[in-house]
């Protein structure tokens, strides 16, 4: 199933999408602030979209796509959900540098956290952001996340150690 915002379609992705992936993943601008792991090969990461299990309650992946265009510029992921808490976690990047700043990111989340909250019935959605990622922590409380707490020095950047944010969204608190 899809889910349609304002700017951006979310779909389930495919093994077409991984040579963006692949690109997006080997950008340092774009991995700024993200954990990278380890470098995979264009080969590796198609492999991975075919075999990873199909978008269920626990775990959706979606492709971020422009609504005019269905360009595909980045993801995002709800995972770690369970029935017994009705809790996930968010992950998003953009990957196409063209679209940051514009409100594509805004609607992305705001698109996954309406899914989360109306199909997958979850009653809360988390993150974590690091400190220095001003831009991501405007999203996010833009669309109505609140800081929770904060974790010292958990990200490691330029030889430098930064702080991240925990996030919560309640269901109704979305904007």
């Amino acid at each position: 199933m899809n889910a349609f915002g304002d700017l951006v379609k979310l779909r389930a992705m495919e093994p077409s999408d991984a040579e963006s992936l692949w690109q997006w993943n080997h950008d340092s601008d774009v991995m700024r602030w993200m954990n990278e792991g380890y470098p995979q090969t264009p080969a590796r990461v198609r492999k991975w979209l075919e075999e990873r299990p199909r978008n269920d309650y626990g775990d959706v992946l979606f492709g971020v796509e422009v609504l005019s265009d269905a360009k595909l510029i980045g993801l995002v992921q709800l995972h770690g959900a369970k029935p017994e808490t009705g809790i996930a976690v968010l992950d998003i990047y953009l990957g196409e540098k063209e679209y940051w700043g514009k409100g594509f990111a805004t609607d992305a989340v705001r698109t996954a956290c309406q899914y989360g909250f109306e199909k997958m019935r979850l009653h809360k959605i988390t993150l974590t952001v690091v400190a220095d990622n001003q831009a991501a922590h405007h999203v996010y409380q833009k669309v109505g996340f609140v800081e929770e707490g904060r974790l010292r020095q958990t990200f490691r950047r330029d030889g430098r150690w930064h702080d991240t944010y925990t996030m919560g969204l309640l269901e109704g608190e979305l904007r």
